[in-house]
């Protein structure tokens, strides 16, 4: 009797526990597998659009949308890239307010985005495509303030 009790009482209390992932896990490249607007059940990501995330494990962070041109090829259109953290939970990219990270489980998250809510799958890639997407991302970064300036000053005259 006391044997099912306690087989009972484990068993409630794993039901009920939230997922617990280590913040680590989150290292490596991340497919967006939904996205839709809340009210709405239009999905969005089809096979001709995603978005990917690269996560790495020194604070390295970009996000990338792909998209099927209609001649049939592939176009990664840099979104962001910087740094993202995550720590007991609290998720943020690119110094913005943490939020509490949503894990499915170990290659599965789920979340919102104002009033977007997104699914992302963890995926594996070839590191050169991996690189390939980190460097659009790179590249797409807006110039430094001091190049601003200049560009301000001999480019447009302004001073």
């Amino acid at each position: 009797m006391l044997v099912l009790l306690l087989i009972s009482v484990l068993n409630s209390t794993c039901t009920q526990a939230q997922v617990k992932v280590d913040d680590k896990e989150i290292i490596g490249v991340w497919k967006m597998t939904s996205m839709k607007f809340e009210g709405e059940s239009k999905e969005l990501i089809n096979n001709s659009y995603t978005q990917i995330k690269v996560y790495r494990a020194n604070g390295e962070y970009a996000c990338a949308e792909i998209v099927k041109l209609k001649n049939g090829e592939y176009y990664v259109a840099p979104h962001e890239y910087g740094t993202y953290s995550l720590k007991n939970g609290m998720y943020s990219e690119m110094g913005r307010k943490a939020i509490k990270y949503n894990w499915i489980n170990k290659t599965t998250s789920a979340g919102r985005w104002m009033n977007r809510i997104d699914r992302w799958k963890k995926i594996t890639m070839p590191e050169t495509l991996t690189q390939h997407i980190v460097n659009k991302c790179k590249a797409a970064q807006a110039e430094p303030a001091h190049l601003q300036q200049l560009m301000k000053k001999h480019i447009f005259g302004g001073r």
